[in-house]
């Protein structure tokens, strides 16, 4: 039965792709975005690809979701709301720390305000929240018990040791971590997160809505911003091989994440807006692989067909986990999805994209620079 969606976030690099996702079935999409500079440029008409992809496909209400009447406006007719609205840069939250709260749980609580008291046609509400409300995620010990150990401290980072340690215990070994793991954020963009999942998850039933938790890993592909310094390291790297300049490779290479591609998030987000077995449920998205920095250096300069020069500089930032991977079975066994694209794929097509778009200034280090004066950035 075709949906009327809203998509908060509408313009951004999920979002778009996730309405045009949308429209293919029929439905019909609203899409919400403020259209930030940061990631549409100054003049998004002309400088915002995303925004061009959705002529045609999505009603566009540049707006936020700080701003009451912005969400009246954009929730007219809507059945499915899909919040993917959200500051999203780890480091620059430890910084600014007032603009991530409003807009994130902010935002989030406006949105439920407006749909607990005043009439409104939605039955559904996904909320896109993080691998970063985990923390440093599971453990197993030596013995096999599972653990969840706290956050690294600044002390032994300095010293070099970048691995995480739990009272008590020798050896720890990283394990996939599922929806039932604690839940303790590391840094103010993963407290965020956890207080909007808290409220939708919370929230929506009280209300008779359907609420539906994604906890996305590290979403990659191509459209992903290429301007903004916060968007992720395959951006990051990206441009700086372009641009012919040195790699510093943060701690000691071996940190890892769960990297996973856009069309993967694209799907099982779609799933979760219109399958009835969704109803209720929190879903970790992601690949299920834990993959290194030096493996995402050596995918790239594969892909590239170059390298550049790089150091391992034992740098290290505040509020950064050591390795996160996610349990993916509980999305298999309740929707049937499994992600379909290999890293290495992904990255080739990333990269095939990336040759295609203009060198872009390279905001990186000033973003560094932020980080060292607060003294974030070790």
């Amino acid at each position: 039965m075709p949906e009327h969606v809203l998509i908060t976030g509408g313009a951004g690099f999920i979002g778009s792709r996730l309405a045009a996702r949308f429209a293919q079935d029929g439905h019909t999409v609203t899409a919400l975005d403020s259209l930030i500079p940061q990631v549409h440029g100054d003049d998004p008409q002309q400088t915002s690809p995303l925004l061009r992809s959705l002529d045609g496909i999505a009603t566009v209400i540049e707006g936020t979701v700080t701003s009451a009447d912005d969400l009246r406006r954009a929730l007219e007719g809507a059945t499915v709301v899909v919040h993917l609205a959200a500051e999203t840069g780890t480091g620059q939250s430890m910084y600014e720390i007032d603009r991530y709260v409003e807009a994130n749980v902010g935002g989030t609580a406006k949105l439920l305000d407006i749909l607990a008291n005043e009439e409104n046609s939605v039955r559904r509400i996904v909320i896109a929240s993080s691998r970063s409300i985990y923390g440093e995620g599971a453990y197993r010990t030596a013995d096999g018990r599972l653990v969840y150990p706290n956050h690294r401290a600044d002390a032994d980072m300095a010293a070099g040791d970048f691995d995480v340690h739990h009272p008590g215990e020798s050896a720890l070994t990283l394990v996939p971590t599922d929806e039932d793991a604690k839940l303790h954020p590391s840094s103010v963009y993963g407290i965020t997160k956890h207080m909007q999942e808290s409220l939708v998850m919370t929230v929506a039933p009280t209300i008779g809505k359907e609420g539906v938790a994604l906890r996305y890993q590290n979403v990659y592909g191509p459209g992903q911003s290429l301007k903004n310094p916060y968007t992720g390291i395959l951006s990051i790297f990206s441009t700086l091989i372009r641009q012919g300049k040195d790699i510093n490779i943060f701690e000691d290479g071996e940190e890892s994440r769960d990297f996973v591609y856009i069309d993967d998030v694209v799907e099982a987000t779609y799933l979760a807006a219109t399958d009835a077995r969704a109803a209720g449920e929190t879903f970790n998205v992601g690949s299920g692989v834990a993959t290194t920095v030096k493996e995402v250096v050596a995918a790239l300069f594969a892909a590239f067909g170059r390298d550049v020069p790089t150091r391992i500089s034992g740098n290290y930032r505040l509020g950064d986990i050591r390795h996160n991977v996610a349990d993916t079975r509980h999305l298999e066994e309740v929707l049937g999805f499994v992600p379909r694209t290999d890293f290495r794929d992904g990255v080739s097509a990333f990269v095939e994209w990336v040759l295609t778009e203009p060198i872009e200034q390279d905001g990186y280090q000033r973003s560094l620079d932020e980080m060292s004066k607060r003294n974030l950035l070790k």
